[in-house]
């Protein structure tokens, strides 16, 4: 029994033909790698029909997400959440300490050295006065004992002129002193 030799069907091309029907070069259409229909002698054939279902599954694929790690992160969405997490403890931490400052548990750096910039001249004032008031009060006390009044009190002046300007050094101090 001998083999009957393959026939050309309907609707099959050979490669210079389809890619002339397609409207590219032969090296183009070799290069989109379709399945040939059947081999005839050297001539290969390819079906209109297997060039399109070839195509449309490029066309799909170009437009699905390559989750393979060649486009889209696979761990973009759990690296989203985590994200979002983190934000969210941020947004309720903030949240926690504008309480407190509202609750009057909490006091801003800021604020503190604000307040302390405007008592601390007030205080320097009224200490570079304690001398003449006691002078005034005792006119007999020694005048050595005024001057050592004086030069302590000048001390304690302006180290109350800068505490304003000290808290946030202060407050280094502070936080280091807690880290140990």
């Amino acid at each position: 029994m001998a083999k009957n030799p393959p026939q050309k069907q309907r609707g099959w091309l050979n490669k210079s033909e389809m890619a002339a029907s397609l409207g590219v070069s032969v090296q183009a259409f070799d290069k989109w790698g379709v399945q040939p229909a059947d081999r005839i002698g050297r001539e290969v054939f390819y079906s209109a029909r297997a060039v399109l279902d070839h195509r449309l599954a490029q066309q799909s694929q170009k437009q699905q997400p390559d989750l393979d790690g060649q486009g889209l992160d696979p761990l973009a969405e759990h690296k989203l959440i985590q994200e979002r997490l983190r934000l969210t403890s941020a947004q309720a931490y903030s949240q926690e300490k504008k309480n407190e400052i509202n609750d009057r548990q909490l006091v801003p750096v800021g604020f503190a050295a604000y307040v302390l910039g405007h008592i601390a001249p007030q205080i320097s004032s009224i200490l570079d006065t304690v001398s003449l008031r006691v002078k005034r009060k005792h006119p007999d006390m020694d005048p050595r004992f005024i001057e050592t009044f004086q030069r302590e009190i000048a001390a304690a002046s302006n180290l109350a002129a800068d505490l304003g300007d000290l808290v946030p050094g202060l407050l280094d101090d502070y936080v280091e002193s807690l880290a140990d």
